[in-house]
């Protein structure tokens, strides 16, 4: 899908044609719309490749007057019996001299965000201000979706104090595997932005000094909340791991209470009966070992109580 927009009257609209200072989104492109990219707007193709890349790490390069910016942004992902599960996937941003074009595989919030009109005074021709605005959006898709994760701890935790199901416990390793993807995803993106924010690589203007800031403060603040919340994550399942191991240990202690309690009268009218010759209900024989075996296991079932076992 190839969608062209342009701000008119500081207003996002939707445009039919490519101009000059129009933002080119670019999802999933067929292979005429790559043609169009790289013959029509005259992109680099390794640009262009490189950003429908899945595997593609974040990272910036320049050629010529075009600069690639390729930022990771999140996704759900369902894995399994409806196992939400976060990843990541690389956003490509292509500035030029006349454009600004972003290339995905699959649609993103952030850049749907931004399509539908959802910022305030964006500005397409202002391409610095623009690829700030994108980049303020992926890190606060990014703290929406970690505040999503501490949401779904919790109530698997909860759920997991009732009821201890493998449910609860696969979607809790899927939310610490999607913790996983965000922390390596962010400190990439965390080198990324660093590089973009010497100056060198895209020029810098005073009065977007304070989205700069905003972007450098979310960032920041979304790699902080994933360690922070990777580490209680991985505490709770530890601590769920010793729950249950107790509880596992609790349930063997008293199955094998209860053998040792009912091999007792089996041990003693096994022996009655191996060396009696009769031994109905009207044998002396038969009462005393009933007898004996109440009175042993009584004992043996008073001492496990008084030692608490």
């Amino acid at each position: 899908m190839l969608c062209f927009y342009k701000t008119i009257e500081n207003s996002l609209k939707r445009v039919d044609t490519v101009s000059a200072g129009c933002w080119v989104n670019v999802v999933s492109p067929t292979a005429e719309e790559i043609r169009f990219l790289t013959e029509e707007l005259h992109l680099d193709p390794s640009f262009v490749s490189a950003a429908l890349d899945e595997e593609e790490s974040s990272r910036v390069e320049v050629e010529d007057e075009q600069t690639l910016i390729i930022i990771d942004t999140p996704i759900a992902v369902t894995e399994g019996e409806n196992t939400l599960v976060y990843t990541t996937m690389p956003v490509g941003i292509i500035v030029t001299p006349d454009y600004v074009v972003t290339v995905c595989l699959n649609e993103t919030s952030a850049v749907t965000d931004i399509a539908n009109g959802f910022i305030r005074n964006l500005q397409t021709a202002m391409k610095t201000r623009f690829l700030l605005t994108l980049l303020l959006r992926v890190a606060q898709s990014f703290l929406i979706r970690l505040k999503h994760i501490n949401k779904m701890t919790a109530q698997m935790e909860t759920e997991l104090h009732h009821s201890m199901q493998n449910k609860q416990l696969v979607q809790m390793m899927g939310l610490q595997k999607s913790l996983i993807y965000f922390s390596a995803s962010l400190k990439a993106n965390e080198i990324t932005l660093e590089k973009i924010f010497r100056g060198r690589v895209i020029k810098l203007y005073e009065e977007d000094q304070d989205l700069l800031e905003d972007v450098l403060i979310e960032f920041k603040q979304a790699v902080d909340m994933s360690s922070t919340y990777s580490r209680i994550l991985k505490e709770t399942m530890d601590a769920f791991s010793s729950i249950i191991s107790n509880n596992l240990n609790q349930v063997m202690k008293t199955l094998t209470i209860v053998t040792i309690l009912l091999e007792i009268p089996n041990m003693i009218f096994s022996f009655y009966g191996m060396n009696t010759g009769d031994l109905s209900w009207f044998m002396p024989y038969t009462w005393f070992s009933l007898i004996l075996s109440i009175t042993i296991v009584g004992v043996v079932g008073f001492i496990f109580w008084k030692k608490k076992f």
